[in-house]
């Protein structure tokens, strides 16, 4: 029963950074949307998430996968699957940061690039997810 309330307090204290991932189950024209649920986090794929992931990001050719709370948004299907432990890492980062997940990281880019590091691969969260993910 404990267990169960102090999930259900983490779920609410990361929702805020979670319902920014929930944005990318709206239908668009951009392709139909896949979701399902793994492991308690909503894997999505394809229309926005998709298109999000090639076009809108600052890496070179685009994503694989980014993780918004309790929302892993893929490319495609073989994406979620191929970062799954890499993301799972940032979900529990985004745990333990609740509503300030998405500026902490963001913040730790910014300063990587201000000391001429790459804002992506010298990002302190970016590091953490690649050695514990292997």
């Amino acid at each position: 029963m404990l267990i169960r309330f102090v999930r259900i307090l983490i779920y609410l204290w990361t929702f805020p950074t979670t319902s920014v991932g929930l944005i990318f189950l709206a239908p668009t024209r951009l392709g139909r949307v896949h979701a399902r649920v793994f492991a308690g986090v909503i894997e999505i794929h394809g229309g926005l998430a998709t298109w999000f992931l090639r076009h809108a990001t600052l890496l070179e050719g685009g994503a694989s996968a980014m993780t918004l709370g309790h929302v892993v948004i893929g490319v495609d299907e073989q994406a979620l699957d191929l970062t799954r432990d890499h993301e799972r890492v940032h979900v529990r980062q985004a745990e333990r940061l609740g509503p300030f997940f998405i500026p902490a990281y963001l913040l730790a880019s910014f300063l990587a690039w201000r000391r001429g590091l790459d804002p992506y691969r010298d990002n302190p969260f970016e590091i953490e997810a690649y050695n514990l993910a292997g």
